[in-house]
């Protein structure tokens, strides 16, 4: 019997469910459990596909093409699995698809209401990762914090979920936050206790209480939780502030999360497996060296918009065993190349990642031409890899007004296009979403990565690689190292002469692992270790 765990939160937002949903999958495969991780978020987006990610941060794409909240890669990198389009679910998704259902006459006639039409979508939809991967565990963690009027329905839906599939199948995890007065040094308890009786009051009494704490919580504190939360002391977990977040799971499982939910779903506490992980860990811990990456983008005054770039080159840094000191770099400030030079002067690498709209475009290609100038490794990703494109149109073909007909409608060169098939489309769920083959050319520094002919790489963009330039790049030395064999299209450039210069229309960051870096990131942060031991005189 599928035995299933819902992670809440309460108190305050942002207290890292993710993470610890992300952590505990990895805690139970580690045990030889198969385990599968999802996220249902209250908001009425159909998905995240639309959002600014200044405001929501990154997009997340699986192999099967759904757009997902950020939290999915986490989910994939901890547990290194493949999730699909079941595994991310919105209120605007869950109620879309009963409000077509009430215009296909499906409840003949009857009142649509949220209790039970909702909430029976709802648990359609978190048991439906069931059925297609028959595992042992379900993780769903629920977006928002208890006391949101959007998150009711889903807090309903789990306690219903309870009666269905059997109380001894079922695990509610509660992760809140336990304040540190440093005036009084004292530890408050008196948030939690509020958050798990709101949460009691919804029908939901927690077995597990996950702490989230700048300090160590006594026995004490935690007796005292166990009490007034009805749950038992040994469930009561501490979820201190780690190094990294890759420290969270080896943290949690030292603190007996692990033992906890096998002894309330009475699954049999095997050891846990985890020594490649502490591997990993130690490694990126303790580096031998420090490489310093530029990230030059447009939505760089929130982090997250490029998580899984950032988590990709650390896991190149683990691999290299190098600390990774990023610049972030807004492109709008690259105004010409004397500012260009001098704000990209200090770095060992160049990383433009994907993005959408013409604004900062003109700072990307200054700082392309930058690293094709000086020799500097360069990885471009999406509109990363466009604007290799546009640069070299630029300063090698002699284009001078070479441009993407996404920033430029009227440029004489639109070396960069719309797809074909993309005319006249809405903006949502319609890019080119997933996986989709690349053939790779050999002899090139794509072949030296991946080595291998053919690759399988997850993309999200509407704009390509104009075909009818391509005789002229091939002409003028521009390198095409890996196609679409079904289309003929365009996946990846490199520059020739340069000691690592390379664009990939896909994101390859949503396959990378700490444990198992994706290749185009490990050997772009190995020519960027080369490039700085060459600077400072240790080549």
């Amino acid at each position: 019997m599928t035995k299933y765990i819902f992670i809440t939160g309460g108190v305050v937002s942002g207290l890292g469910k993710g993470i610890a949903a992300a952590s505990l999958g990895l805690i139970l495969k580690s045990r030889g459990l198969t385990v599968v991780n999802q996220k249902f978020d209250p908001y009425l987006n159909i998905d995240p596909g639309t959002m600014n990610p200044k405001q929501h941060g990154e997009v997340f794409v699986t192999d099967d093409g759904a757009e997902t909240d950020l939290d999915l890669g986490h989910y994939e990198r901890f547990t290194d699995a493949t999730l699909s389009q079941s595994s991310n679910t919105t209120a605007g998704r869950v109620y879309l698809s009963v409000l077509n259902q009430e215009r296909e006459g499906k409840f003949h006639g009857g009142t649509v209401q949220v209790i039970p039409h909702i909430t029976e979508e709802i648990k359609r939809r978190m048991l439906l990762s069931t059925a297609e991967t028959n595992a042992d565990v379900i993780i769903t963690e629920i977006g928002g914090s208890v006391g949101d009027i959007e998150s009711l329905p889903f807090i309903e839906a789990i306690r219903e979920i309870k009666y269905e599939v059997g109380e001894e199948n079922c695990c509610y995890i509660h992760l809140t936050l336990v304040p540190y007065m440093k005036k009084a040094r004292e530890l408050k308890t008196k948030p939690t206790q509020h958050s798990v009786k709101d949460i009691q009051e919804l029908g939901i009494q927690p077995d597990i209480l996950m702490l989230r704490s700048d300090v160590f919580i006594d026995e004490a504190v935690r007796e005292k939780l166990a009490l007034f939360c009805n749950v038992e002391t040994d469930c009561v977990i501490q979820n201190l502030q780690a190094k990294s977040i890759y420290e969270v799971p080896l943290n949690l499982e030292k603190e007996g999360l692990g033992n906890a939910v096998c002894k309330v779903l009475g699954i049999e506490e095997k050891p846990s497996e985890l020594t490649e992980w502490k591997e990993m860990v130690k490694r990126y811990e303790n580096p031998i060296q420090t490489v310093k990456i530029a990230l030059v983008g447009k939505y760089v005054e929130l982090h997250d918009a490029y998580l899984s770039v950032v988590e990709s080159l650390i896991h190149g840094g683990i691999y290299n065993q190098a600390e990774v000191d990023i610049d972030w770099i807004d492109s709008e400030e690259l105004t010409d190349k004397e500012v260009t030079a001098q704000r990209l002067r200090g770095a060992d690498g160049i990383i433009v990642p994907g993005g959408f709209g013409d604004r900062g475009i003109e700072g990307m290609i200054l700082a392309a031409q930058f690293a094709r100038e000086n020799n500097v490794p360069y990885f471009g990703i999406c509109l990363g890899m466009q604007i290799l494109v546009i640069e070299y149109a630029r300063n090698v073909l002699g284009f001078a007004d070479a441009n993407s007909t996404e920033m430029n409608k009227d440029t004489s060169h639109p070396v960069i296009d719309l797809m074909a098939d993309q005319q006249g489309k809405i903006l949502g769920g319609t890019l080119r979403l997933g996986k989709y083959e690349c053939a790779v050319t050999p002899n090139t520094l794509t072949e030296k990565a991946y080595g291998s002919a053919t690759v399988w790489e997850r993309h999200r963009h509407r704009y390509e690689f104009n075909n009818a330039y391509r005789e002229d790049f091939k002409k003028a030395g521009l390198i095409i190292a890996g196609v679409n064999p079904e289309r003929d299209l365009v996946e990846i450039c490199e520059v020739p002469n340069h000691q690592w210069m390379l664009g990939a229309q896909f994101h390859p960051e949503f396959k990378s692992r700490p444990n198992k870096p994706q290749p185009l990131f490990r050997d772009f942060i190995t020519a960027s270790c080369n490039n700085a031991k060459t600077k400072n005189g240790r080549a």
